[in-house]
C-alpha cells in the first residue's frame, strides 16, 4: 500500500526561544481578593511592628553557694535586658563573698548591646564597682558572641574614673549529657594594664577564675546545679595579697540554681 500521500508537513517550529517581554511584577495581594485592601494592609503594618519586638527578661546563671577551706560564701552572676535581636539594653552584676563578711566583688554594669552580624554583638556602657574598696566607675567597650565549635566568648576593655585600663576575657560551653543534664564549664580572667596601688593590683594577669558546673534542666526557667569552682590571683596582685597576709588561691564546691524569667 502506498502511504506516501499521508506524508506530515515539515514542522516550522523553531527551538530558539522567543523574545517577548517577561510578565510585570505582581503589585497586589492574594488576600486582598478576599478582604478589603484597606484591612490587609493595616494587617501588614501590625505584623511587621510585631516582628520587631520589645521584650523583658532576666536571666540568673548563677545563684550559689560556695563551700571550701576559706569558709562557706556565696556568688552570683546575671544580667537582665529589654529589647529585641538587634538592640538591647543590659543590665549585668556579678560578684562573691564569704558569710560574715563584707562582698569582696560587687559590679553592676549597663550596657547597649548591638548585633554586629549573626553571631557578635558589641557593647557600649559602664561599670560600677562597689566592692572592693575604694569604689571605681568605668567606660566599658565590649564584644560577646558564639565563635566556632559553639564556645561563647566575652571580652571587655574597661577605663576607670581614675584613668586606670583592664580588661576581662570569658569563656564557656555548653554541652548536653542528656536530655536533663548539662555540663558548664568557663573561664574568666582579668589583665591590669598598669599597677594601681589603691586596689591592690599590679600591671598583668591579675586574677584567674575557672568553673565547672553539671545542671538538671528539667525546666529552662529553674534549672539546680553542683559544681566546682577555683579562683587564684596571678603575678605581682599575688604578691601583693601574700605581703598583706592573704589567700592568693582557693577552691570551692558550689550548689545553686540556674534561673531564666
Amino acid at each position: 500500500m502506498d502511504h506516501s500521500g499521508q506524508a506530515l508537513p515539515a514542522s516550522t517550529m523553531s527551538d530558539e526561544p522567543g523574545d517577548a517581554p517577561p510578565p510585570p511584577v505582581p503589585t497586589d495581594f492574594p488576600a486582598e481578593r478576599f478582604f478589603a485592601a484597606e484591612r490587609m494592609a493595616a494587617s501588614r503594618a501590625a505584623m511587621m511592628k510585631e516582628m520587631n519586638f520589645r521584650t523583658f527578661a532576666l536571666q540568673i546563671d548563677q545563684l550559689e553557694f560556695r563551700t571550701g577551706k576559706g569558709g562557706d560564701g556565696f556568688g552570683w552572676e546575671g544580667q537582665a535586658w529589654y529589647g529585641g535581636d538587634v538592640d538591647r539594653i543590659v543590665l549585668a552584676s556579678e560578684g562573691e563573698g564569704t558569710f560574715g563578711a563584707r562582698a569582696e566583688r560587687i559590679e553592676l554594669g549597663a550596657y547597649w548591646r548591638h548585633a554586629i552580624d549573626p553571631w557578635f554583638n558589641l557593647q557600649l556602657g559602664m561599670r560600677q564597682d562597689f566592692r572592693p574598696d575604694p569604689q571605681r566607675t568605668y567606660a566599658l567597650v565590649g564584644l560577646e558572641g558564639l565563635a566556632p565549635y559553639w564556645f561563647e566568648l566575652q571580652g571587655q576593655l574597661l577605663v576607670s574614673n581614675k584613668g586606670d585600663v583592664h580588661a576581662r576575657g570569658k569563656a564557656g560551653y555548653t554541652q548536653r549529657i542528656t536530655q536533663s543534664l548539662v555540663v558548664e564549664p568557663e573561664a574568666e580572667v582579668d589583665f591590669a594594664f598598669q599597677d594601681v596601688p589603691a586596689l591592690n593590683v599590679e600591671g598583668g594577669f591579675e586574677r584567674l577564675e575557672l568553673g565547672a558546673r553539671l545542671r538538671y534542666e528539667r525546666n529552662r526557667s529553674l534549672a539546680p546545679y553542683i559544681g566546682v569552682n577555683w579562683e587564684r590571683k596571678l603575678g605581682g596582685t599575688a604578691e601583693l595579697a601574700r605581703a598583706a597576709g592573704q589567700g592568693v588561691s582557693g577552691v570551692s564546691a558550689v550548689f545553686g540554681v540556674r534561673a531564666m524569667f
